[in-house]
């Protein structure tokens, strides 16, 4: 089957940019006039292309859909998604390309100062993406604005989708529509802490959602559904292969390695725990470059599910 009509695996929809990240000693950042720091670097990803590349890099069959500036940055997104063999297809915007500067610290742990851009009237359209709709098994809507204006289409289609809610605290209305029309919703306990179990029920109660997975670092992850009882799943997180360097990328690289699994027919916690280990490996290398192939990923995960 040639590439133009093949049937995705998965279309990812929204979230490219440039990290220029810059390596700090702790953080907080003491104040100073100025602070002596490691070489600067620029990685093209964000949290969708992040999500897309991982996918491939595992063997799935991805596209990728994203409004991104005709600029420096889009042209390093465009080489990024291309070196990992994603089929992307970009609406210019004249915003340009998200950006984002993040300080890490000598642990991996991270910072972001994320400038969106995107103008509250961009959107992208329809003939851009109903056609690669009608050919996809399942959509991810990155949290970006335009891409919630995609919802009834997607749902008129029939077509499952999910998304990453990163932090949400339960509050900022951004991400409540995200939360209550997606099959699979993705979320960090960092957001909502103490909470994060209440807020998991409230978006299964309240949306379309059946299962929500709430990562935690170095505590696992957590996996609640409609039928598998009141009680969040604990799955442990991966031991890292290799020194964490950066943390960067870890939960979309969760994700990733998620929706391959439920893609193969896996069972939910199974699931979670080929998540973990794609997420723990993508820890061990700069600007969320460490992509686990399939044949990284399995004997992991038969080995922890035989556990």
């Amino acid at each position: 089957m040639s590439q133009q009509h093949a049937q995705y695996d998965l279309l990812v929809i929204g979230g490219s940019g440039v990290d220029t990240v810059v390596r700090v000693d702790a953080l907080p950042v003491p104040l100073a006039d100025s602070v002596h720091v490691g070489p600067i670097e620029e990685w093209p990803g964000h949290t969708g292309a992040n999500v897309a590349l991982g996918a491939r890099a595992l063997g799935l069959r991805v596209a990728f859909l994203d409004c991104i500036g005709d600029d420096h940055t889009g042209a390093l997104v465009r080489e990024r998604l291309a070196a990992g063999d994603v089929e992307f297809d970009a609406v210019i915007s004249p915003a340009g390309t998200r950006r984002a500067v993040n300080l890490v610290d000598r642990e991996g742990r991270r910072m972001s100062f994320y400038d969106a851009r995107d103008p509250a009237d961009l959107r992208m359209p329809r003939d851009v993406y109903l056609p690669r709709l009608r050919r996809a098994r399942h959509v991810h809507l990155s949290i970006i604005g335009f891409t919630r204006f995609l919802y009834d289409d997607i749902e008129d289609l029939g077509i499952p989708v999910s998304t990453d809610l990163h932090d949400w605290d339960g509050l900022a209305d951004h991400h409540r529509e995200f939360a209550l029309r997606s099959d699979l919703v993705f979320l960090s306990a960092e957001g909502a802490g103490e909470g994060t179990t209440a807020l998991m029920r409230e978006i299964l109660r309240e949306g379309r959602a059946r299962t929500v997975v709430a990562t935690a670092g170095a505590d696992g992850s957590y996996v609640l559904s409609r039928d598998g009882g009141p009680t969040p799943h604990h799955v442990p997180a991966s031991v890292p292969p290799a020194p964490v360097v950066d943390t960067n990328g870890a939960g979309d690289a969760y994700v990733s390695g998620f929706l391959y699994g439920m893609l193969g027919g896996r069972g939910l916690l199974e699931c979670a725990r080929l998540g973990a280990v794609a997420g723990a490996h993508a820890c061990t290398a700069p600007g969320s470059t460490a992509l686990i192939t399939a044949e990284g990923l399995e004997p992991a995960g038969r080995e922890r599910a035989g556990a």
